[in-house]
């Protein structure tokens, strides 16, 4: 009676091992990027995914911008994390002044606030862009960032 007792114990606390996932890795190979669209960029990006979608509708991606280069005016539904990772760069939301972000920061955008963000006119900045989507949508494109607007 022991013997089956043990057995069965031994068997009951294996099965969740039998049954356990293991860890995905993704090289930064497997991950090619794309040089961004002139549709939502002014200038040169390169747009690398970080993760998918597969955890609650948040992805990621890593967006390096020449100097210069900058986003157009977009808004997201449930807002957005930038995380800085190297150079110096620029955010404004709409009707208020551009603001400085370094290596090292962390930005949040509300949901729905409108606003750009991309590279200063000297330095070139990368960032993780943490985003989710709601209905398939995690942004909503406005219009470009016009030459005098980034200058001020």
């Amino acid at each position: 009676m022991k013997l089956i007792l043990a057995s069965t114990l031994a068997m009951a606390l294996a099965a969740p091992a039998a049954l356990a996932q293991t860890a995905e890795v993704t090289g930064a190979a497997q991950r090619s990027g794309v040089l961004g669209s002139s549709d939502f960029f002014t200038g040169t990006v390169y747009v690398q995914p970080v993760f998918d979608a597969r955890m609650a509708n948040v992805n990621a991606g890593s967006v390096t911008f020449m100097p210069g280069a900058r986003s157009h005016w977009h808004t997201h539904p449930v807002g957005q994390w930038l995380v800085v990772t190297s150079g110096t760069g620029w955010y404004q939301v709409r009707g208020e002044e551009k603001k400085v972000m370094n290596a090292g920061d962390v930005v949040w955008f509300p949901a729905d606030l409108d606003h750009w963000h991309g590279a200063t006119d000297g330095q070139s900045v990368t960032h993780l862009a943490v985003q989710e989507a709601i209905d398939g949508t995690a942004v909503t494109w406005g219009d470009p960032v016009s030459d005098e607007d980034y200058a001020q």
